[in-house]
């Protein structure tokens, strides 16, 4: 599959990093002679963020490409991104160029923030809107609207590359995110211009508050919980009046006068501007992984979409000596001095564990059918550092397979094939209902002996059934 970038900007670059890093070619045009500096930052910056969002390898990167001529980006592209700036009569120049140049089966997007498609393609464009939100390359809504049959084939493939697309059910000015952005915005503007609070301030208010319920929760459902037992309507009776009370200037808009322009860039230098934008960058996508991750473990809001993108990646299926874990270390793994946490070593060979069970059928349904194994003893060694970003890589051993017990050995290493940490796991199966040991279902201890046989011929691992403190010879 083909992308193309037309417009390298921010909100570009991130389009670009979202379609290589899963796999696509990109091709971009931008007649900026910065362009191929500013898209190479940002994709940088995706490819230490977003594979961390995931517990198994994104697909082999696609090729990267910068062309001087839109007719030759244009070849053989599947998707076409229009990002450039916000002027309606560039983008009628542009779009226009592309609806002749591309491929016909080829969908056409713009990166647009305000314009509905009639604007787009009242001269003859055949554009839909399809609005993301940066970092493109970690957040996954993209706002689609237009012509039905394009934006559900549009639809189709960005789902394809982890993101969530939001069909727009009627055209209207600025969609519907940046709407509620622009709410919250004007009410912003006129509490710095009267005084009432800076931007630190207001920022703060967001981040240590309602912020944080709406990554999980959005806002209908945040008040529904409000509520309480009573529900929505419970909500609504109890502070629907307020809405006739005059908290807010939404219909009005202070004027950007050069004092109050001064004012807030003031406050914003003062907030922030003893970092660089690729510092504040990095810092926000290293806690939009955090936070992502944390999502996806409850499969809510944001981290849905990671689990359910996640579980169409594929694992290298292999008897010889599997592949259970192919990852990148996300920042949240390491500590003070940015090497792999101890306990994340126990954690990623948990995870090889699980995914072996997955390998030999003793997956979630077997689980939920009242039979499992369970881990009853651990020996970890370990033998080298590992640093956030780096890509982990577990293979594993079955050491024993029979009757009641499973006895696995993790081989844990970085990129290169460097040898990092050795886990011996032990687990006994065990029938869920009376939580007692049992023998495995006939599939399952069929699946565990075709491993368990394969692997006789390989050598006994370094370190195996080592005790703590025991000497190397």
């Amino acid at each position: 599959m083909k992308a193309v970038i037309v417009g390298g900007g921010v909100i570009g670059g991130g389009w670009a990093a979202r379609f290589l890093l899963n796999g696509w070619d990109v091709a971009v045009f931008d007649p900026d002679h910065e362009a191929e500096r500013k898209i190479g930052e940002v994709i940088a910056n995706a490819r230490r963020s977003l594979p961390a969002l995931y517990d198994r390898s994104l697909p082999e990167a696609g090729t990267l490409s910068f062309h001087e001529e839109l007719a030759d980006a244009l070849v053989d592209a599947d998707w076409v991104q229009e990002s450039i700036p916000e002027r309606l009569e560039l983008k009628h120049k542009v779009l226009g160029n592309l609806s002749e140049l591309a491929p016909e089966n080829a969908v056409i997007g713009s990166s647009t923030s305000g314009f509905k498609p009639s604007d787009l393609n009242s001269e003859g464009a055949r554009a839909i809107v399809a609005h993301p939100f940066n970092p493109v390359y970690l957040l996954p809504l993209v706002e689609l609207v237009g012509d039905a049959s394009e934006t559900e084939k549009a639809a189709e493939l960005l789902r394809d590359i982890g993101m969530y697309p939001l069909k727009v059910r009627k055209e209207i000015d600025a969609h519907i995110a940046d709407r509620l952005l622009e709410a919250v915005w004007r009410e912003s503007l006129w509490l710095v211009k009267d005084g009432v609070a800076t931007t630190e301030e207001i920022d703060e208010a967001i981040r240590m508050g309602f912020g944080i319920r709406w990554a999980q929760m959005g806002l209908f459902e945040t008040y529904r919980t409000a509520g309480g037992e009573a529900g929505m309507k419970h909500f609504m009776a109890q502070f629907g009046p307020a809405l006739q009370w005059p908290w807010t200037k939404l219909m009005d808009v202070p004027e950007l006068t050069e004092e109050l322009v001064d004012l807030i860039a003031h406050q914003s230098d003062e907030q922030s501007g003893h970092l660089s934008i690729r510092d504040l960058e990095r810092q926000r996508d290293d806690n939009l992984v955090g936070m992502m991750r944390a999502l996806k473990k409850n499969n809510s809001g944001a981290g849905g979409v990671i689990a359910r993108h996640e579980k169409n990646l594929p694992y290298i299926d292999d008897i010889d000596l599997p592949i259970t874990v192919d990852r990148q270390i996300p920042k949240s793994w390491t500590d003070y001095n940015g090497h792999m946490n101890e306990a994340h070593y126990l954690e990623a060979a948990a995870a090889a564990t699980d995914r072996f069970m997955e390998k030999i059928d003793a997956d979630a349904a077997y689980i939920a059918s009242g039979k499992s194994y369970f881990t009853v003893e651990n020996h970890i060694r370990y033998l080298d550092e590992m640093l956030a970003g780096e890509r982990l890589i577990i293979t594993t051993q079955v050491l024993k397979g029979e009757g009641k017990k499973m006895h696995l050995f993790h081989f844990l290493k970085n990129a290169d094939g460097k040898l990092a940490a050795t886990a011996e796991t032990l687990l006994l199966h065990v029938d869920l209902n009376t939580r007692s040991s049992s023998v495995p279902s006939p599939d399952v201890a069929t699946k565990l002996s075709d491993y368990a046989q394969a692997h006789a011929c390989l050598p006994m691992p370094e370190g195996a059934g080592r005790f703590v403190g025991q000497r190397s010879t």
